[in-house]
């Protein structure tokens, strides 16, 4: 099994920044993308931004310009850094990964638990 846990979340004024980390463990054998969604209440599940294992990057339109994704190979581990923070982007934040793993021998997607972000002042 591939296991996947967050931290980071929390409840920020509008303008401020907080960092998520996501960390995946067990058997493992590649991890190719690493990523982010948000699902806020009443709306479906989107794309925040993803990191490839060779730092190519991809982000949501809405956040282009104050989130940045960041990965540690070395870590098994994803890092969202979000700043100037708008109310909107209050959501549960999952972190998500394509790997081989679980004794399987292609790629599947996993999932992480989710951690709450409350952007209010």
């Amino acid at each position: 099994q591939v296991q996947l846990v967050e931290s980071g979340g929390g409840l920020v004024q509008p303008g401020g920044s907080l960092r998520l980390s996501c960390a995946a463990s067990g058997s493992i054998s590649r991890i190719y993308v690493m990523g982010w969604y948000r699902q806020a209440p009443g709306k479906q599940r989107e794309l925040v931004a993803q990191i490839t294992s060779g730092g190519n990057t991809n982000y949501a339109d809405s956040v282009k310009g104050r989130f940045t994704i960041s990965r540690d190979n070395a870590k098994n581990t994803v890092y969202l850094q979000m700043n100037s923070l708008k109310p909107e982007d209050t959501a549960v934040y999952y972190c998500n990964t394509i790997a081989v793993g679980g004794g399987r021998t292609s790629p599947n997607h996993y999932w992480g638990q989710g951690t709450q972000v409350t952007v209010s002042s």
